[in-house]
């Protein structure tokens, strides 16, 4: 019996090494085809959020100029959307449901009003933190759509 058991493990055989070293050339294959699309669906993700919230947050910008007859100052800013910044009389906020929201790459919005494109500017510098730049980079603005 001993015997029998012996020989099954000496006639069985495993994978050789020329064997996994296909496989592991196969799986890196896939992974360097399969990863770059993969990081650009997130990159793209990123600037569709970014440029969601700057539209939610013009939003609750628009509601506090009908309520307050004009926009947040620079130095009121947005956070006068979750909090009444001074002795304003006609301030019905809050404006924003939940907490004053970080852009996708955890960084605040940069606001200024009155702002050079319009009543107020929304901006978000992208993933470097820095004005300009493509693709992740990039500047998500209110003004442009």
């Amino acid at each position: 019996m001993i015997y029998l058991f012996k020989k099954h493990l000496s006639d069985s055989r495993g994978f050789t090494l020329v064997e996994l070293i296909v496989v592991v050339i196969i799986i890196g294959l896939l992974a360097g085809l399969v990863l770059p699309q993969f990081i650009r669906q997130e990159e793209k993700a990123k600037l569709k959020t970014a440029r969601a919230q700057i539209e939610l947050l013009g939003t609750a910008l628009d509601t506090f100029r009908l309520d307050v007859g004009r926009y947040p100052t620079s130095d009121e800013g947005l956070q006068s959307l979750r909090q009444k910044p001074g002795a304003i009389d006609r301030w019905d906020g809050p404006y924003l449901k939940k907490e004053l929201p970080m852009d996708p790459w955890s960084k605040p919005y940069l606001y200024k009003s009155p702002g050079e494109h319009g009543p107020y500017d929304i901006l978000s510098y992208g993933a470097d933190g820095a004005p300009g730049g493509e693709g992740d980079n990039r500047d998500i603005t209110s003004w442009e759509h």
